[in-house]
């Protein structure tokens, strides 16, 4: 293109454009003007021409400042609040939830349904047990970082039970023991100088002299007399004395530095410090004062053997066995029963751990303590009853067991096949008590009831004797089950009682009953409370269901909500329902359906009743009473 003289080429370029514009504005002015017309039939759709109005907006406000507009990508991103709890299931990432809006869609997958439950078959509940167990171990792991155990035995790998304590360092806190209750005890020594005084390891304190005598926890205001100072203990378990072991622990141990003089906590950490622990050699230092003080409450010095104490009572080729139990034996010796119960001993016997000292020691007061009731002495406050066996004498025994004892033992298990333990199994040191009782007669179990009045007097003696006991000593027996009941049949017509100062004849009709067996027994003697803690025995509550004797054990436990110390005397109303339940469901005797029907309103208003007492003035037994009764 030339250029033109005297005007600029630019000029010209634009001048050019200028027209093409114009022209191009005029033949659209034209078109303008002359629209084509066409017609269209179709049904009016409101929903189109909405979408079609916004599609028009938004293009008309895409338009407006289209030179100026940011990249979408650049655009601020509305902020999402940081308290959203990040670990929600499900979550998205915030940086790709921006994003969401404009993925293409695309289509949902169909969701997979569960198969569907079988008839009879529930919805089993959620299993948690892998997630409790692992928090279990993360707790317990936590628990061992902060708080560290101070003998530091979970490191290596030692269980605190299996450490021993030496006899030494037991006799020492016995020492500290009394220098605190009594400080006339002697001049305060250090520790070093009592090591090595000649006299402790000659003489050495006898572990049975009264002032060692570690009296068991419930009945320990019981024993006040003292052993012979010279008496050597001898325990099942061990064969020396205690001078003898006080000697050879001390050539086992090391010495120990010197003490301040007098410093009783200092002597005191010393002492902790020598022992490497203390349960099972403590636990026989307990075990030889228990069985000390036994010895000394049934007046010995010493064990007896078993034929010795037979032969007291009956000529021994005479001696029948008449029963048994989980842990005794029964054996008739002349006018007497003498029930032998091993215990001590590290094995079991008839299925069951055997006792120990301290308890057969609460069985023996027990016993001795209801012989009170017979009118014997003792304080009982006005009530008296001869219903509760009487307790001859309690004897404790050592050794096997005797040809005689062993030939009707043999007897008795070929006639009544016996399921405990023969006594031939019995190690040479096995420890018992031999307890020497009246003969009280059968048991109810295999006692034949001959009619409804015997049935009626069976009751009521045994529901006055329990509220005697309970007046006197807030007496619970806890095992009244038909074993431990025993019945005879003698000339008297009327058993008299007393009951807190008041005279009640009751009617026999020629049975007489005796209650035995106080091992579960609770008693308070005004000075102690004697009880067996059931609560360490759960098997006792384990019974099938729908057995009387198994509910009533299960029964007493909701009653005293597992606290066998205090006194609930709703567990001898439990029992005497039990022996309701026996005499309908258990014994035959001639009987009518109303007296049947009398003897199932007497088990339903016991549940109204808190004690034996409140049960004796039940009109059951109105008749039952020669006075008028309470």
């Amino acid at each position: 293109m030339a250029s033109r003289p005297g005007n600029d080429l630019w000029s010209e370029i634009i001048a050019e454009e200028e027209n093409q514009h114009s022209n191009y504005d005029t033949e659209e002015s034209k078109q303008q003007q002359q629209p084509e017309i066409a017609v269209i039939y179709r049904r009016k759709n409101a929903i189109n021409k909405q979408n079609n109005d916004l599609l028009i907006i938004s293009r008309e406000k895409a338009s407006l400042g289209n030179e100026n507009r940011v990249s979408w990508a650049q655009a601020p991103v509305k902020r999402i609040s940081w308290n959203r709890a990040l670990s929600t299931r499900g979550r998205t990432s915030i940086a790709v939830a921006v994003f969401v809006d404009h993925v293409p869609q695309q289509k949902n997958q169909k969701r997979k349904t569960k198969p569907a439950i079988p008839r009879g078959k529930g919805l089993q509940p959620a299993n948690f047990d892998k997630e409790r167990a692992y928090f279990e171990e993360v707790d317990s792991f936590e628990l061992m970082e902060e708080s560290p155990s101070p003998r530091n035995i979970w490191n290596k790998g030692v269980k605190s039970e299996n450490i021993v304590t030496t006899h030494l360092s037991s006799v020492l806190e016995k020492w500290l023991f009394r220098r605190r209750l009594n400080y006339s005890c002697g001049p305060s020594k250090s520790l070093s100088t009592i090591l090595g005084t000649p006299s402790l390891l000659n003489e050495g304190p006898n572990i049975c002299d009264d002032s060692f005598v570690r009296t068991p926890e419930k009945g320990a205001s019981l024993i006040r007399s003292s052993l012979p100072s010279n008496q050597e203990c001898k325990f099942c378990l061990t064969g020396t004395s205690v001078s003898e072991s006080l000697i050879s622990s001390r050539k086992s141990s090391k010495a120990l530095p010197s003490m301040a003089e007098g410093d009783c906590e200092v002597i005191s950490d010393a002492v902790r410090n020598l022992s490497l622990a203390s349960r099972p050699s403590s636990l026989l230092s307990h075990r030889c004062e228990d069985f000390a003080a036994l010895l000394d409450f049934c007046g010995q010095s010493a064990p007896s053997t078993l034929s010795d104490v037979f032969s007291t009572y009956c000529d021994p080729k005479s001696i029948i066995k008449v029963g048994e139990g989980t842990y005794g034996e029964a054996f008739k010796a002349g006018k007497t029963v003498c029930k032998v119960v091993p215990f001590d001993g590290d094995f079991r016997v008839n299925g069951e751990v055997q006792k120990r000292a301290s308890e057969l020691f609460e069985e023996v007061a027990l016993s001795r303590t209801l012989n009170y009731l017979r009118g014997d002495g003792g304080h009982t406050c006005g009530n008296t009853c001869t219903t509760f066996i009487q307790t001859i004498d309690a004897k404790v025994c050592q050794g096997r067991y005797d040809n005689a004892l062993i030939r009707a033992w043999e007897h008795w298990d070929n006639k009544h096949s016996s399921e405990n333990d023969h006594p031939k199994e019995f190690p040479e040191d096995q420890c018992y008590v031999v307890f020497v009782q009246e003969h009280g007669g059968q048991d109810l179990e295999s006692f034949v009831l001959l009619n409804f009045d015997e049935a009626r007097s069976f009751l009521v003696q045994v529901t006055v004797a329990l509220a005697v006991g309970e007046a006197a000593y807030e007496f619970e027996h806890r095992d009244l089950h038909w074993g431990n009941i025993l019945l005879s049949r003698k000339d008297s017509a009327m058993l008299q009682f007393n009951l807190e100062g008041k005279s009640l004849n009751v009617r026999t009709f020629g049975l007489w009953i005796s209650i035995i067996d106080f091992t579960l027994s609770r008693i308070n003697t005004g000075e102690d409370i004697l009880f067996l803690d059931l609560s360490s025995d759960p098997e006792l509550f384990e019974g099938p269901k729908g057995d009387k004797q198994a509910d009533t054990y299960r029964k007493m436990k909701e009653a005293t909500e597992d606290c066998w110390e205090e006194s609930f005397p709703k567990t001898n109303v439990l029992w005497l329902q039990y022996l309701v339940d026996i005499l309908l469901l258990k014994k035959t005797f001639d009987r009518s359906s109303k007296d049947e029907r009398e003897l199932r309103s007497l088990k339903k208003r016991l549940n109204s009743y808190g004690s034996a007492k409140e049960a004796t003035a039940d009109p059951f037994f109105r008749e039952l009473y020669v006075d008028g009764g309470l």
